[in-house]
């Protein structure tokens, strides 16, 4: 519901042209009171006195209004404006409630409105403020304000306005077109999200065009504005309005969307195995939806020696933060890595990078990385709380590489070290680095998880149909999700290295 506007003092509507006095029992109010009937006089020297007279609204009385559940206000007008609603004692079917409300700023000082009665496309009266000046409208421009018709002969304040050739006090120079156009922008400015109408003379079309071009929805000629052209033109700048910022809006989350994917591939790594015999194929897929970057981490590079480093982890979570957190490791993994460190010392440099990088203390990162000799039969094993890798050999079952001596994850115990395992890898083999996004989908309907073993012999039957590289990394993800019977909750990441004889 609006929030009631404060009002310091209470003028009838008729005060000000808004409205002929009605009696209880009268019926239906007509447009307006004849000119030069009594009450008019009465408003137009009411609003001399106040005019005169600024304290007297402070001495007065202040007067609230307030809006029931169906938008019509209770009130009068107040000295911020004109509300143009039914006065007191109006049948209750003149009093219905409205679908659009109206702000009208424009300072015509003998108060004769310029704006006719309005009714929208369902018959009911549209509602309609009258502002004097912009500090008024400011005032009146609450939430329920959808248009906003803007009399462009309004005169620019005085703080608002400003002298670019440095002389005078802004009267002078340019020309009062100008004004009237500052003027738009101002309420521009000020309602940034409200439909815009200009209203100008039917001589200055010239100006309204202008206006147009500085973002009025359209302009309208005051001297002949009727209630159904102007009902039919507000109606059409309020859809023009949200068709446009709903437009806006897309486009802008196209963008945002469009350099996120940019941002996000661009921090997936680029493997450097430039003069390696190995074959490198990998998988990724982020637990969060619409997401391309997970807590999941990996990386390839080759040294100048000729030994080929390959290391995957995973930081705990699935935000934002983490997959931040493991771009992190990973860079600073491969700077470690080309700078000649490995195993327990490049382990635990990478655990102080995560300590003082991490947001909260108990986040921790699991990892497995392994160094390959030159001559690619041998490999050095070091895992921090991570699952082993997978090993396959021709003629052999595929089994998992020992991990009797798994070290702690990074992040939990200070002083922790990590022990490095030398393993046989043979003539010609396959060397699977996995996280544990492969191994925990369910099987079936039921609770029951995946697990190393289900995986090794997922695999052992994927190779025994011929399956190597890509599309064995392929058939393996795609299997593991219909088993889990769709996407996979947690983030995902595989890593595979084959040497052929």
């Amino acid at each position: 519901m609006p929030v009631p506007v404060p009002r310091q003092r209470a003028i009838p509507a008729v005060e000000c042209g808004q409205a002929p006095a009605a009696s209880p029992d009268s019926g239906p109010s007509k447009e307006q009171a004849p000119p030069g009937t009594h009450q008019a006089e009465n408003a137009a020297t009411r609003r001399e006195n106040t005019r005169e007279n600024p304290t007297e609204k402070r001495e007065k009385p202040t007067d609230t209004s307030t809006e029931n559940s169906t938008g019509t206000s209770a009130g009068t007008s107040t000295s911020a404006g004109t509300d143009r609603t039914p006065a007191p004692g109006v049948r209750a079917e003149s009093a219905a409630p409205t679908n659009l409300t109206v702000l009208l700023i424009e300072d015509d000082p003998a108060g004769s409105p310029i704006v006719p009665d309005l009714l929208d496309q369902s018959g009911k009266p549209i509602r309609v403020r009258t502002a004097r000046n912009l500090t008024e409208a400011g005032r009146l421009l609450t939430d329920d304000v959808h248009c906003i018709l803007l009399d462009l002969a309004l005169s620019a304040p005085a703080p608002a306005r400003t002298n670019t050739d440095g002389g005078g006090s802004g009267n002078g120079g340019d020309a009062e077109g100008d004004d009237e156009l500052a003027v738009l922008r101002h309420v521009l400015e000020l309602a940034p999200r409200h439909a815009v109408l200009a209203l100008t003379s039917s001589s200055d079309a010239e100006r309204g065009a202008e206006a147009v071009a500085v973002g009025a929805q359209d302009y309208l000629f005051r001297d002949e504005l009727d209630g159904r052209l102007l009902s039919r033109a507000i109606r059409y700048a309020v859809e023009r309005k949200r068709s446009d910022s709903a437009e806006r809006r897309l486009a802008e989350g196209r963008l945002r969307a469009q350099e996120n994917r940019r941002l996000e591939r661009g921090l997936l790594p680029t493997p450097l195995l430039a003069g390696s015999p190995l074959r490198f194929a990998a998988r990724y897929r982020p637990g969060r939806s619409r997401a391309l970057l997970g807590g999941d981490f990996y990386d390839v590079v080759r040294t100048p020696d000729g030994t080929v480093h390959a290391m995957i982890g995973d930081v705990c979570g699935h935000g934002p933060d983490e997959a931040a957190l493991g771009v992190e490791l990973r860079i600073a993994w491969r700077a470690l890595t080309l700078a000649g460190l490995c195993g327990d010392e490049l382990l635990g440099t990478l655990q102080q990078v995560l300590e003082h990088e991490r947001s909260d203390e108990e986040i921790f990162a699991t990892l497995c990385a392994v160094d390959i000799s030159p001559d690619g039969r041998r490999a050095g094993l070091c895992l921090a709380g991570h699952p082993s890798p997978l090993l396959s050999r021709p003629g052999m079952p595929a089994r998992l590489l020992p991990y009797d001596n798994n070290g702690p994850a990074l992040g939990l115990l200070p002083g922790a070290r990590w022990p490095r395992m030398q393993v046989e890898l043979g003539a010609e083999w396959s060397l699977m680095l996995y996280t544990d996004g492969l191994i925990e989908g369910h099987v079936g309907g039921g609770r029951e998880r995946l697990g190393q073993d289900g995986m090794v012999e997922l695999v052992r039957r994927q190779r025994a149909e011929g399956l190597t590289g890509e599309e064995l990394l392929r058939a393996t993800v795609n299997e593991v999700r219909e088993l889990n019977g769709g996407e996979l909750a947690d983030d995902l990441a595989v890593v595979l290295l084959d040497r052929t004889a």
